[in-house]
């Protein structure tokens, strides 16, 4: 067992002895890498462990942070039931608008991978445009206006199928299927742009050598060639998708208000809005930025473990 051991630590470091030899002789290309890798550090991994650190805090701004171990979690999990609602909303927005917005984004960039150039450039901007427009809440905020000036109560009162206008943005019975249609509509974002570079990177070949190997369709096409060769693009598509998913905030405040009725469009996000930046109470705003966090890495996790199953 001894032996074993003491083998064991011998090829240990020998391997750390190779690798740092091998990162010196590559010392230039650190140093490229690392005005990106500071700013990474700066502004990625020291909020996150900060937020971290600040969650077993009670910590208000103005006071130094107090340790108070579990306790925000504690508060959070049993005793905050808006928070449960904003938990609730927030996973039927992300089990919604997340796999339809992947699909749906993978698709239309399928469909216009196979336009002209041109036409290409010009259904691009309109596709990806939704998901940068700073008026598409003003645009939907006049379509569902709660009055007879709104665009559907105009025209569901024109033709007698209702007698008084629809308070749609403070009805809770409507307000997060218009959120869901709203994000849904804005959901062609930087994933939908990676997918439509992913398909004009894919080798021509390929097709040529899959169908004299016997693929008869685009749908095989699709499957085994296509998807197998954009599996960087699909996780990087997914990744965002869920990010987006889980970080639907402006939507719900825009369009139904802040607070909204009965929390009806609450999310994870806006609850830490509200916590963090209303109310400065960051420890608890830190506890709850911290459950999104591992929330959003577990289900990154599962849908990779699921895209890395594509084509094999």
């Amino acid at each position: 067992m001894q032996s074993f051991l003491s083998r064991y630590w011998n090829i240990r470091r020998e391997k750390m002895h190779y690798g740092w030899e091998k990162a010196k002789r590559q010392k230039v290309c650190y140093l490229f890498l690392a005005p990106y890798a500071i700013l990474f550090v700066a502004f990625i991994i020291v909020p996150i462990a900060m937020s971290i650190f600040y969650s077993f805090t009670y910590y208000n701004i103005l006071e130094a942070p107090r340790f108070i171990g579990f306790q925000n979690y504690i508060n959070l999990i049993l005793q905050d039931e808006v928070f449960l609602i904003a938990v609730r909303n927030t996973f039927v927005i992300a089990v919604v608008t997340g796999p339809i917005g992947y699909i749906l984004s993978f698709l239309f960039a399928w469909f216009i991978n196979e336009l002209p150039h041109w036409l290409r450039t010009v259904a691009l901007m309109v596709f990806y445009a939704p998901s940068i427009a700073g008026g598409a809440y003003t645009v939907f905020s006049i379509l569902f206006r709660g009055d007879a000036y709104g665009w559907l109560n105009a025209i569901l009162l024109k033709y007698g199928l209702v007698d008084a206008p629809i308070l749609f943005l403070l009805d809770p019975r409507y307000i997060m299927t218009i959120i869901i249609i709203v994000t849904l509509w804005m959901s062609m974002g930087t994933g939908f742009l990676s997918f439509v570079a992913g398909l004009q990177g894919v080798d021509r070949s390929l097709y040529e050598a899959g169908y004299v190997d016997g693929i008869r369709n685009r749908w095989q096409e699709l499957y085994h060639i296509t998807l197998p060769q954009m599996k960087p693009m699909l996780l990087f598509g997914a990744v965002m998708s869920i990010t987006t998913a889980f970080n639907v905030s402006d939507v719900p405040r825009a369009l139904a208000g802040y607070p909204s009725t009965d929390y009806a469009a609450r999310t994870i996000v806006t609850h830490l809005f509200d916590y963090g930046f209303s109310r400065f109470e960051m420890g608890y705003a830190s506890a709850i930025a911290t459950v999104l966090f591992l929330s959003m890495i577990l289900c990154n996790k599962a849908i990779q473990a699921m895209l890395r199953k594509v084509g094999t």
